[in-house]
């Protein structure tokens, strides 16, 4: 199975943001970054998990660690809901990002996804690798 971790950065909410994945079959380890002008930090998790997705294509089962709730619960808990209600909150309000949230749901079709939640800056070793990268790439941008 591969393994990711993904981690999103935003210098300023909103402001300069960059977005990396790490992934390793055990064997290899492959990393990509990339960074956007002016952004969210919520918009930079989620297109780390969607780069992370595409890049991983050709298998169907993935292990994705990421500091981000949001994305974890989105994907887990709210992402239906929000289909069945036309794009629209519990509150019914547009959801946020909607356009990353339909690439999201679109990359991760077919796939069986383990979500794991790790906690940010805390000594993790491949998620402190994605935020250095994230955060150089915002840096970039």
């Amino acid at each position: 199975m591969l393994k990711i971790w993904t981690d999103g950065s935003c210098l300023g909410n909103p402001g300069p943001g960059g977005w990396a994945f790490v992934a390793t079959n055990g064997k290899e380890t492959a990393e990509r970054s990339g960074g956007e002008k002016d952004t969210t930090n919520n918009r930079m998790e989620l297109t780390a998990v969607i780069r992370a997705l595409s890049a991983a294509r050709h298998h169907d089962e993935l292990e994705i660690h990421t500091d981000s709730q949001y994305v974890k619960n989105g994907m887990q808990l709210w992402l239906a809901q929000w289909k069945n209600n036309n794009w629209k909150t519990g509150a019914n309000k547009p959801v946020k990002n909607k356009e990353l949230w339909q690439q999201l749901d679109s990359v991760s079709q077919g796939k069986k996804i383990h979500w794991v939640w790790v906690k940010g800056h805390a000594g993790n070793e491949m998620n402190e690798r994605c935020d250095e990268l994230a955060r150089t790439a915002a840096m970039n941008a």
